[in-house]
C-alpha cells in the first residue's frame, strides 16, 4: 500500500514541475480531495449515503474540490490547484490530469431518470483549466481538452479539443506528444508555429503588399493631376 502511495506521489511530480519533493505534493489540495473521495466512495458503495455525503462536504470544505461520492476514479488522478466539480456518474481512468476550474457536468434528463449523465475520461486524458465537459460523453484515451473549451460530443482517442465557449473545434492529433504540457494547452510553447498564426501572418503580409500598391497608385494619380507649369515667359508691357 505504501509503495502504491509513493507511486501516486511520483506520478504527480512527473506531471508538475513545481514541487521539489514528495513532501510538497502531500500539501496539494487535489491529493487530499482524492483521499476524501476514496473514503466517501467506499461509504457510497456500502449504501451509507448520508455518511458518504458528509465526507464529501468535508473534502469540499478543506480543498475547494467537489467530487460526488458516486464518481468512479482510477489510479493517479492529478487535480492541479482545484476548484473542480466532478458529477455522480462521472468515470475517470488512470493517469488523468485535470487543471483548475474544470466541470465534469451532467445533463438534466426530461424523463426524470438519472442514469449515466456525466462524462467518461479514459486513461491519460489532460483537461485544461476552465474546460466544461458536459453530458454522458466519452473523452478518448490520451486526448486533450484545451482551456475554456465546452465539450458536448465524444472526443476521439488522441485528439485535441480546443475552443472558447460553445465554438469548440476538434483538432485530430497526428502525433501524440508525451511530454508534459502546462495547463493542457493544445500547442507547444511558443505557439508561433501553429497553423492559425501562420495563416494570419500570410494574410497580414498580403494586406501590407496591397497597401503598398495602393500608395504607389495614389502617388501616380496625384502626379498626373498636378497642373503643368506655363510653357513661356509672360511679355512685359512697355511704358
Amino acid at each position: 500500500m505504501f509503495r502504491r502511495f509513493t507511486e501516486y506521489l511520483d506520478s504527480i511530480e512527473a506531471r508538475d514541475p513545481a514541487p521539489r519533493s514528495r513532501w510538497e505534493v502531500l500539501l496539494y489540495p487535489g491529493l487530499w480531495a482524492v483521499g476524501f473521495h476514496r473514503v466517501a466512495h467506499w461509504l457510497f458503495n456500502g449504501r451509507l449515503f448520508f455518511l458518504a455525503r458528509l465526507v464529501n462536504h468535508l473534502g469540499r470544505f478543506f480543498t475547494g474540490i467537489d467530487i460526488h461520492p458516486g464518481a468512479r476514479i482510477g489510479r493517479h488522478l492529478f487535480i492541479d490547484h482545484g476548484f473542480t466539480v466532478i458529477g455522480e456518474t462521472a468515470e475517470i481512468g488512470n493517469n488523468v490530469t485535470i487543471y483548475q476550474c474544470v466541470t465534469l457536468g451532467g445533463t438534466n434528463p426530461a424523463n426524470g431518470v438519472g442514469g449515466k449523465r456525466h462524462p467518461t475520461l479514459q486513461d491519460g486524458v489532460i483537461v485544461g483549466s476552465g474546460a466544461q465537459i458536459l453530458g454522458p460523453i466519452t473523452v478518448g484515451a490520451r486526448a486533450r481538452v484545451g482551456a475554456n473549451a465546452v465539450v458536448t460530443e465524444d472526443v476521439p482517442e488522441g485528439a485535441t479539443m480546443v475552443g472558447v465557449k460553445a465554438r469548440s473545434t476538434l483538432v485530430p492529433a497526428e502525433t501524440w506528444q508525451r511530454e508534459f504540457m502546462p495547463y493542457g494547452t493544445p500547442c507547444q510553447e511558443p505557439c508561433s508555429d501553429s497553423a492559425e498564426l501562420a495563416a494570419d501572418t500570410k494574410r497580414l503580409a498580403a494586406l501590407e503588399e496591397e497597401v503598398a500598391l495602393l500608395r504607389q497608385e495614389l502617388a501616380a494619380l496625384r502626379e498626373a493631376a498636378r497642373p503643368a507649369p506655363p510653357s513661356g515667359t509672360r511679355r512685359q508691357s512697355g511704358g
